[in-house]
């Protein structure tokens, strides 16, 4: 059945043609290797694309045809998008993989949590004078010289409480480590 062009305006020439011949346009893609789901969308494409420019079927000797044909070459691009991404995502796949992310893992902070814990403990059982020169020379930042003066101790003295705090911490995050 033929459409009088000349009666009718160009969206509903479209609107006229599409109806009238969705089911052949949709069978021709579908011939050419897309499930008839996929032939659908094409078309429903085709038909969005077409009614930004109606005019483009008019003049149309046989506007059933120019559908079918605008429609497989619709479908032909899409067989190449997919084509592309699959081998743009085939082939980062590999490298996606051994690029490190820039984030920690998601236990990283549970680790950091529980390895902070053990310090607040391990902190807190040191004697009274080697607790006070811990937390004076790490939290409050005094050099050795100047917890001496405070403390009225050696600078030997600070030397030797700091050592065997550190090394008291570090054993008890081991111990909680191992």
């Amino acid at each position: 059945m033929r459409i009088a062009a000349e009666d009718i305006d160009d969206s509903e020439l479209l609107n006229r043609a599409i109806v009238l011949h969705y089911n052949d346009i949709v069978a021709a893609v579908a011939r050419r290797g897309h499930s008839r789901g996929s032939a659908k969308d094409i078309v429903h494409d085709l038909y969005l694309k077409l009614s930004e420019k109606p005019e483009l079927l008019r003049g149309k000797r046989y506007p059933g045809s120019f559908l079918a044909r605008a429609a497989i070459n619709l479908g032909i691009d899409r067989f190449r998008r997919q084509n592309f991404e699959a081998q743009l995502f085939t082939a980062a796949d590999g490298i996606v993989e051994t690029v490190p992310a820039d984030m920690p893992a998601p236990d990283h902070r549970l680790e950091i949590e529980a390895r902070l814990t053990c310090l607040r403990a391990a902190i807190a059982e040191l004697p009274p004078r080697r607790k006070a020169v811990f937390i004076m020379h790490r939290l409050h930042g005094y050099s050795a010289d100047e917890i001496a003066a405070k403390l009225n101790i050696s600078r030997n003295m600070v030397d030797r409480h700091l050592r065997k705090s550190l090394i008291h911490c570090l054993d008890r995050i081991e111990q909680e480590a191992g």
